[in-house]
């Protein structure tokens, strides 16, 4: 199988399984949504908002650096795979503790059910970490089915343990119980993954914890730049979120829940696609082959053409979409003057087709080993972010916050680009662009006007999404396909089943 082929079949199996996720997450979205109201859930998004900090600070981007160790083939993969193991457990039980211990500290959490939430949902947390240690394994070999199928199943054992508890166990009404067993349904199903996962590893490499002192040392002086970019990142990314919550209260946090929790799960397409792109980059820019160039234009031109349909689509769409996964309370009623979900949405769709392209340049940076640079990048985000929200949430709220949230992503694409450019000395596939823009702006309008006809067509009413989903990629891919906006790497294998 051809280099190209086995990433984008290592690509196309996770994004399949993570399809599937997102399937059974806008279910759950749905049913909490209806459990909690919408302060309620801005309570469920404030737990695992302020977990995502602590986590990202016990991974320190150790994954993607044994990714991309592992694929130099200059030290044996095992002792790499089990030092980082002994790292990542280490650095997660430390990070979850406190995290548990600041949850009950913080004066705004008091008289909520956050604090126990988070003491329950760090052993969520700390579990996903164990998984996404040992994938590192299946991850160089691109082999990652195995932990894409664990975390499917994982997630249908969450689901079935909260429709439990919602529709049989605390049927009633929500209470700090009901609260805790929800976020309990996490904890089971991320243990599930992880164990369904650590077995097929083990057919691959025996894996164990390990505590090569001299080791730790080198990894944490190489990881420690990417790590430190990695909580900036977060910083800027989750920050606002906490800030909304401490200014303007639960309520104002749910409004924007529903739509980062569609942001969150189309964000893995780029993270999933790169961390199999990573392999492949680091070894073409060892071998000095010319080969690193045209890799990271393919990866850009794959990002452009998955981003723009999905931006166009969740933009048109973005009223019937959150009525299907929410309830009507989070929608924008205008004629009241009140914003909802489907707001945020239509204005973080734009932060998410930025953070699509700008993972091009991130991961290259990381190939090159000059992942330093991202921690100026990401820290001047992070302050910018910071300033911007403490001015724009007083006055316009959620929307302050997903406005402020675009122009971080732009600033992070357009300062990204440029350090990368100095080392990879790629040019953009401008022609390749303009196809793939034509092809997604025909799509675009063919779902604008198709929008409200199809709404009758057979009653469907807010269902039409998911006729126009299908039908719009189809078209989409359609386009492109006549255009001949697909590289050509991929078109003659498309050429080849088609004959």
């Amino acid at each position: 199988m051809s280099t190209a082929k086995k990433i984008l079949s290592n690509t196309a199996v996770q994004v399949f399984g993570r399809a599937i996720m997102a399937g059974l997450s806008i279910v759950i979205l749905k049913i909490i949504s209806h459990f909690l109201s919408v302060e309620g859930y801005g309570m469920y998004t404030a737990v695992y908002e302020f977990l995502a900090f602590f986590g990202i600070a016990a991974d320190l981007g150790l994954f993607t650096i044994a990714v991309r160790e592992m694929s130099k083939g200059e030290r044996d993969r095992t002792f790499i795979a089990n030092n980082i193991l002994g790292m990542r457990m280490s650095m997660g039980i430390i990070m979850m503790s406190l995290a548990v211990v600041a949850a009950f500290l913080i004066p705004a959490y008091e008289e909520t059910y956050i604090p126990m939430g988070v003491a329950v949902a760090s052993l969520s947390v700390f579990l996903a970490i164990m998984h996404g240690t040992v994938s590192s394994v299946l991850q160089v070999d691109l082999k990652m089915q195995y932990s894409t199928w664990g975390l499917v199943l994982g997630k249908v054992i969450s689901l079935a343990w909260m429709i439990a508890v919602i529709f049989y166990f605390y049927a009633e009404a929500p209470s700090q119980a009901a609260f805790n067993q929800l976020m309990v349904a996490g904890v089971v199903g991320n243990l599930f993954s992880f164990l369904f996962t650590f077995y097929f590893v083990l057919k691959v490499q025996k894996i164990r914890p390990q505590f090569a002192k001299e080791y730790w040392k080198e990894v944490a002086i190489t990881a420690a730049p990417y790590g430190a970019a990695l909580i900036l990142n977060m910083v800027y990314f989750r920050v606002s979120s906490l800030m909304l919550l401490f200014m303007n209260g639960p309520k104002e946090l749910g409004y924007l829940g529903p739509a980062m929790r569609i942001l969150e799960i189309l964000n893995v397409i780029p993270v999933y696609f790169m961390n199999s792109v990573l392999p492949v980059l680091s070894r073409a820019l060892r071998e000095g082959s010319g080969k690193a160039e045209r890799i990271v234009q393919l990866a850009f031109n794959f990002l452009f053409m998955a981003a723009l349909p999905m931006t166009m689509g969740l933009y048109i769409l973005a009223y019937p979409i959150i009525f299907l996964i929410t309830q009507p309370e989070f929608l924008s009623q205008l004629d009241k003057g009140i914003y909802g979900s489907d707001y945020a949405l239509q204005i973080l769709v734009l932060a998410m087709f930025f953070m699509f392209l700008n993972s091009t340049f991130n991961y290259s940076l990381i190939a090159v080993g000059k992942q330093a640079h991202l921690l100026w990048i990401n820290g001047s985000a992070a302050l910018i972010n910071i300033a911007l929200n403490l001015y724009m949430i007083p006055r316009f709220g959620f929307r302050g916050t997903a406005w402020t949230g675009v122009f971080i992503e732009f600033f992070i694409l357009v300062a990204s680009y440029a350090v990368a450019r100095r080392y990879i000395h790629y040019r953009f596939d401008v022609w390749a662009l303009v196809k793939t823009a034509c092809a997604g702006l025909l799509m675009g309008a063919a779902v604008y006007y198709l929008k409200d006809p199809t709404y009758h067509l057979w009653g469907l009413q807010n269902l039409n999404v998911l006729v126009l989903s299908i039908g719009g990629a189809a078209f989409y891919g359609a386009l492109l396909y006549l255009f001949g906006a697909i590289p050509e790497e991929f078109r003659k294998k498309i050429d080849e089943k088609l004959a």
